[in-house]
């Protein structure tokens, strides 16, 4: 388990945007985390002792920064690492699902056949805010008959109630580094 020091030294290094990308948001910035090695690694860290043990196939990271960190936390446990892409940007046949965010209503695409029937997927995501990104790509990875056993997130933004949104129904894990 990581040191509050640590995890402390990690959320100094989240920046805040004020108004972005519309007005009356404040933005959690990751670039400058992600700048930092030290703060990087222990996010990273964070996340991965979570699951050391565990039986984990595969980390669907979701575009864009899900990817940073799904990645190379597939890496670390061993397990392979599905991309939940925008719209048009996967050379093969995939499968889509509309959701809404805070900001609007966005798609989310994935291969068709990426993820094996039964296999145990982490879905790994930078922010968790009001769910629907991250409740879109388990039902990219339902869709497919895998099964989702956790949800992990480098920030959570508890007042926007993400987390309530990803319980309902599910009785796997939500796991987030920091939270505000």
């Amino acid at each position: 388990m990581l040191s509050a020091e640590s995890l402390a030294y990690a959320k100094s290094k989240i920046r805040d945007i004020p108004d972005f990308p519309s007005k009356g948001i404040l933005f959690k910035d990751i670039t400058p985390l992600l700048a930092e090695p030290r703060a990087f690694h222990i996010v990273l860290d964070s996340i991965a002792e979570r699951f050391i043990g565990e039986h984990v196939d595969v980390i669907v990271g979701v575009e864009a920064r899900g990817f940073i960190f799904g990645g190379a936390l597939a890496a670390r446990l061993n397990a392979s690492f599905v991309p939940a892409r925008k719209p048009g940007k996967l050379p093969a046949e995939s499968d889509k699902v509309s959701y809404k965010t805070e900001y609007s209503v966005a798609e989310l695409e994935m291969h068709k056949e990426s993820i094996r029937s039964g296999a145990r997927v982490v879905v790994v995501d930078d922010v968790l805010a009001t769910g629907g990104t991250a409740k879109a790509s388990a039902e990219l990875v339902s869709r497919q008959s895998g099964q989702v056993v956790a949800y992990a997130f480098v920030i959570e933004l508890a007042f926007l109630g993400g987390r309530k949104v990803l319980e309902d129904g599910f009785d796997g894990r939500i796991e987030s580094v920091l939270t505000y």
